[in-house]
Parts: structure tokens; C-alpha cells; sequence
């Protein structure tokens, strides 16, 4: 696929996620709920919780909680020997957190009903941090994995459990009672489009950095 092509597929990308985006942004800003937050909070809090995916919940949510998180990018910059590309995923981690820290200050959406919450927690609920550092982190881990691994075998399993992750940690805050399904996808749509951009930035100055 030439770049044209590629640029044009990630315009057409950016421009759905944003629409999704905006939805919610004036859907969110105008009622407390809307249907799809009381559909997921249907399925994942009345229908599916039991003690066997609590337990489960309470710990893949870890997966995107900072101490956790910043283990794994210690691990990173450890185990990655080009430091230069190493040193962009703390960098990456700095930006997001700081993205989510001031929109969620701008939105101050409350959290869903602290009776519904399986574990205590403070802060505004939209857009979810969970979620936008699970997909910008990970989402960035299988940027690099997919570039710098050659192994197809090892390279697809990597993949796959880092999007399951991905995808288990959103499902988690909305079991755990914690975000509406919103904050979720909101949360996801926004780190996917500043991945876009992060990761087309660093592609540039790379190209430029070349002798």
C-alpha cells in the first residue's frame, strides 16, 4: 500500500473517530446517561457480575493502572537497545496522562453512582484515563512490535494479547461501576487518532534525523 493510500485510509479514520467523539461530547454534556451506557451497564453490571469475574476484573483493570504501567515502561526502556525509540514510549505514556488529566477537568463529568462501584476511586469519569492509556500505551507497544519484529508467529501473539488487553481493561471499568460505556469509547477514539499523529510525528523526525 503506497503512502497516499495509507494517508487517505487515516484521514478517513480521524474523521469517523471524531464524529464519534463529538456524539458523545454533546450527548454527554446534555443528559447524565445515554443508550449505550445503559445497554453495557445492563450486560456488564446487572447480567454478568458474579465473585469469578470480579475477581477477574479487579485485576485486569491493573493492567492500565500507573504503577503498573510504569513497571512495564521501565521494562521498556531496559529491554528495547535503540534508546532513541525506547525513550518515546515514556514520552508517550507523560502525554496521554496529561491529555486525559485536562480533559476530564474540562468535561467534569460525575462518575456513575458510587452504590454501583466495586472499588473506591475519586476524579471526574469522562473521558475515561483507563481507557485512553490502555489504548495509547499498548496501542503504541503494538505499533513498535508490528515495525521491529520480524517473526510473524511471535509477532501476531504479541499483537493479539496486547489488543485483548486493550479491550479487557475498557470492559473492566464498566463492570468495576466505575465509567459509563461512553467514557470508554470516547476514551479509546481519542488515543487512536493521537496515536495517528504521535506516531506520524515521530516517523518524520526519524526521516529527517536520517544522513
Amino acid at each position: 500500500m503506497n503512502d497516499k493510500k495509507k494517508s487517505t485510509i487515516l484521514a478517513l479514520i480521524i474523521i469517523l473517530l471524531l464524529i464519534v467523539i463529538t456524539t458523545f461530547v454533546i450527548k454527554v454534556t446534555t443528559f447524565k446517561t445515554i443508550f449505550i451506557d445503559n445497554i453495557a451497564h445492563y450486560i456488564f453490571v446487572e447480567k454478568l457480575r458474579n465473585p469469578f469475574f470480579t475477581f477477574i476484573m479487579v485485576n485486569i483493570t491493573k493492567f492500565s493502572n500507573l504503577p503498573l504501567i510504569t513497571i512495564f515502561t521501565i521494562i521498556s526502556l531496559l529491554v528495547i537497545k535503540n534508546k532513541k525509540t525506547a525513550i518515546t514510549i515514556p514520552i508517550n505514556l507523560s502525554l496521554i496522562t496529561l491529555l486525559n488529566q485536562v480533559l476530564k477537568r474540562v468535561f467534569k463529568r460525575p462518575r456513575p453512582d458510587i452504590n454501583m462501584r466495586l472499588i473506591k476511586i475519586g476524579g471526574y469519569s469522562f473521558p475515561s484515563g483507563h481507557a485512553m492509556i490502555s489504548m495509547a500505551f499498548y496501542g503504541y507497544l503494538i505499533y513498535l512490535i508490528y515495525i521491529y519484529i520480524e517473526n510473524k508467529i511471535i509477532k501476531n501473539i504479541l499483537i493479539s494479547l496486547l489488543a485483548l488487553v486493550i479491550i479487557l481493561v475498557g470492559i473492566s471499568r464498566i463492570y468495576l461501576g466505575v465509567h459509563y460505556c461512553s467514557d470508554i469509547i470516547t476514551g479509546y477514539s481519542i488515543s487512536i487518532i493521537y496515536l495517528i499523529i504521535y506516531t506520524r510525528i515521530l516517523k518524520k523526525v526519524k526521516s529527517q534525523n536520517k544522513p
